[in-house]
């Protein structure tokens, strides 16, 4: 899904294209096969027992035969993500065998009733990260790309993939981490604008080179001044959970306007003041307020994809009208419908028993046909 990320830089409209997609934790080098042997547990009880209990609990689960289990090398509990814990087993044949299992219901004489668990592999849908492709070509008459991007590469602590041909060079990494590239770019983006002013009337560039760089200065113009405009970037979906559940964070003054720009999964919110320059420093506490949140939420949210591309409209109208019967029981679970998939947003827990409950239902209707 493209996402134009000019809309970050001032609205510059040739300033970076993003692709943006929810992807896994990034694995890092040397720890291969360890994630290969590591699977992430959704749903797990939280605060029922004490940790230490809940991950031997957990151990003896996933080493039982009856489970798919086998040897377990380490639990990692808690996470910073509530409801979710990270096993890694001995032997990476595990991984598929525990994964093969239809449910893993967690029990013990200490619970009240059964834990349905979601078993899936360490590279499953979660917030923490983004994969990108950045068009640079609009600073190809101004710098030497790949000098830029060993710069890039200093400033940030982003994957990088091949230059392209075309300009374009696809990146990973987190939100935070893109929102410093994005204001490295802008850094860079911005030094081009002051220069054209500077040369402005003199310059002996063609015209069509002087019209580039000036609609990049009138661009910027209104984003230059950092005390009455702030940017904040977030992921798309969780706006829509914000908005969904916590509404009073975008609560502000007379004197301070929010307004947003969504671009497929990034959704940019301009935090204006509105009256005099004295008032200025409210937009960033505005803005610094949102981003707690945001960063609060990504720890404890998780969420989920049910792919509906391969079947008819009716089924797909059949997916949402089954969705829309579970959700009550659910209140807290925020329902995006799209055309070819519906993301379901909550904590981990709930958001598999929601999903769960979808795929029952649904086969149950499949099979009634």
């Amino acid at each position: 899904m493209g996402v134009n990320l000019g809309n970050l830089c001032g609205r510059s409209p040739g300033l970076l294209a993003f692709m943006v997609c929810c992807v896994s934790c990034v694995q890092a080098t040397g720890q291969t096969a360890r994630s290969a042997r590591t699977v992430v547990i959704s749903g797990v009880p939280d605060g029922l027992l004490h940790n230490d209990v809940m991950t031997d609990i957990l151990t003896i689960h996933f080493q039982m035969s009856k489970n798919n289990g086998g040897d377990v090398e380490n639990v990692m509990y808690p996470t910073d993500k509530r409801g979710v814990a990270y096993v890694t087993f001995e032997d990476q044949k595990v991984v598929e065998s525990v994964l093969k299992k239809d449910e893993h219901r967690l029990e013990d004489k200490r619970f009240s009733r059964y834990y349905l668990l979601k078993v899936t592999r360490y590279s499953e849908n979660v917030f923490s990260s983004v994969t990108c492709v950045l068009n640079m070509s609009m600073f190809k008459e101004q710098f030497i790309l790949e000098d830029l991007i060993q710069e890039m590469k200093k400033s940030t602590d982003l994957r990088f993939g091949p230059l392209q041909s075309n300009g374009h060079i696809s990146v990973q990494g987190s939100f935070p981490d893109i929102k410093l590239l994005r204001d490295f770019l802008f850094l860079k983006a911005k030094s081009i604008s002051e220069k054209d002013k500077r040369e402005k009337g003199t310059s002996h560039q063609t015209p069509r080179k002087r019209q580039q760089q000036h609609g990049l200065a009138t661009d910027m113009s209104n984003f230059a001044h950092g005390a009455e405009k702030q940017v904040v970037v977030l992921d798309t979906d969780m706006y829509r959970y914000m908005k969904s559940f916590f509404p009073r964070i975008f609560v502000v003054n007379d004197d301070t306007v929010i307004f947003d720009i969504t671009d497929g999964d990034v959704t940019t919110l301009y935090i204006e003041n509105a009256g005099s320059r004295s008032g200025g420093g409210r937009a960033l506490q505005v803005k610094e307020k949102i981003e707690k949140w945001s960063i609060k939420l990504h720890k404890i949210l998780h969420k989920e994809r049910i792919d509906f591309k391969q079947h008819t409209r009716d089924e797909q109208q059949r997916y949402r009208r089954v969705c829309e019967s579970v959700k009550p029981h659910y209140p807290h679970v925020l329902i995006i419908f799209y055309d070819t998939h519906i993301d379901v947003i909550g904590n981990p827990s709930e958001v598999f028993e929601f999903t769960k409950k979808v795929s029952n239902k649904i086969q149950s209707l499949f099979h009634s046909r």
